[in-house]
């Protein structure tokens, strides 16, 4: 193991991945990356892997963009799979209100250059013959929505930083961090010690852990999320021979559901409104490729939204549920950027649309470090938004709503 770097990325999950890979894309090769298990343990082994463009802010927004723009470029950077799948899909608005946000989401779109267009609903159901056209008023198509593998994303992200000079270390766990007199850190692991000039905590579900050992309490919490996955259905069979295409993916607000397929069938996740944080003052050091119980009755009501506006769904079987813990902060947005007081000491944490903005995160955090600047105004991500005030009550309360 090396013994000093000009940076020290702790956290293999695919937002540690993503800062190494754009840190050396800037030039920086001196660059290494320290997980205590193996890539991807945490949560983004188990994620979903959808990805789209659409956010409230217009600046992570553009940066969500950026991001599902940037697969096939590691994809041919690292020379291996991040499972690509673009096929579009559809935001649905159950009530007029809802319609009135998905028209402004569009005009924003516009000006972002993104590709959507605002359909009937009947229109969405020709395109997406699952869906109850009856229980929608229309519909935003956003051209970039998809999804990927998660393990083969990150995994790909590493392997291209790899190739671009930066070093690796599975299985090494960081124990301590010590700010040293010159302005350096001192990054000791079970497996040695690295003095660095920056240190960027990208510990995903421990980086209050990270944080904690250089006095930060950062406002985070991990919130247990769960979705399905069906048997082969026959209405996802018949459509993929007729199409020649997969299905399309779907954001359902008012079941506060998403679909996309999944083999021969499909997948339905729910952002339930009986939420459940999981391990809400520290995370355990060896919870790694693991997963939590499921609990089918806690998101019973949004099933049953998702059912009925989905009519096939009643007569699937359930192959699978996939119950895993995500990191959130009070906001949702990431916590990303340089900390007050502590030179040369940075976050990517918090990023619960990993797929969706961990390029964008990776490519900021990076430009900050390089240039003193992430180049895009990303005031919306900024872990300065928070300071003392955000106490583990508060963040317990606004990561609940």
């Amino acid at each position: 193991m090396k013994t000093h770097a000009e940076v020290v990325v702790i956290g293999g999950g695919v937002i540690g991945a993503s800062v190494l890979y754009h840190l050396t894309k800037r030039g920086w090769k001196d660059v290494v990356l320290v997980e205590r298990d193996e890539l991807t343990s945490g949560s983004s082994w188990h994620a979903a892997g959808g990805m789209h463009t659409i956010n409230g802010d217009p600046h992570i927004a553009k940066l969500q963009k950026y991001t599902i723009d940037l697969y096939p470029e590691i994809e041919t950077a690292s020379g291996q799979s991040a499972g690509l799948h673009v096929t579009g899909g559809y935001l649905l608005a159950g009530t007029p209100e809802r319609m009135e946000w998905l028209k402004l989401t569009h005009a924003r779109g516009r000006y972002l250059g993104l590709d959507t267009e605002i359909v009937s609903a009947e229109e969405a159901h020709r395109h997406m013959p699952l869906l109850d056209p009856r229980h929608f008023v229309g519909a935003l198509w956003n051209a970039d929505d998809g999804h990927v593998d998660p393990s083969g994303t990150t995994h790909a992200y590493a392997a291209a930083a790899r190739k671009q000079g930066a070093g690796i270390y599975r299985f090494t766990r960081v124990e301590a961090l010590e700010p040293l007199p010159g302005g350096e850190w001192l990054v000791k692991t079970d497996k040695g010690e690295i003095r660095a000039e920056h240190v960027v905590n990208a510990g995903g579900l421990w980086a209050r852990e990270i944080g904690r050992m250089v006095g930060l309490e950062l406002p985070i919490l991990a919130m247990e999320h769960m979705y399905l996955i069906t048997d082969d259905m026959p209405e996802v069979e018949a459509y993929n021979r007729e199409t020649g295409g997969e299905m399309l993916h779907v954001v359902d607000f008012e079941g506060e559901i998403y679909l996309r397929q999944e083999g021969r069938g499909m997948l339905m996740g729910t952002y339930e409104k009986a939420c459940k944080p999981w391990s809400p003052v520290s995370t355990p050091w060896d919870f790694g490729h693991d997963l939590l119980q499921p609990d089918l009755e806690r998101i019973a009501p949004s099933l049953e939204v998702g059912f009925e506006h989905f009519p096939a769904f009643q007569e699937a079987g359930i192959k699978r549920v996939i119950n895993g813990p995500f990191s959130f902060a009070p906001d949702g947005n990431p916590l990303v950027g340089p900390v007050r007081g502590l030179p040369g000491f940075w976050c990517a944490c918090a990023v619960m649309a990993g797929f969706s903005q961990g390029g964008g995160v990776g490519l900021a955090l990076a430009n900050w470090i390089v240039d003193g600047d992430p180049g895009f105004d990303i005031h919306a991500m900024d872990v300065a938004r928070y300071g003392a005030w955000a106490t583990p009550a508060y963040t317990d309360a606004k990561v609940r709503e």
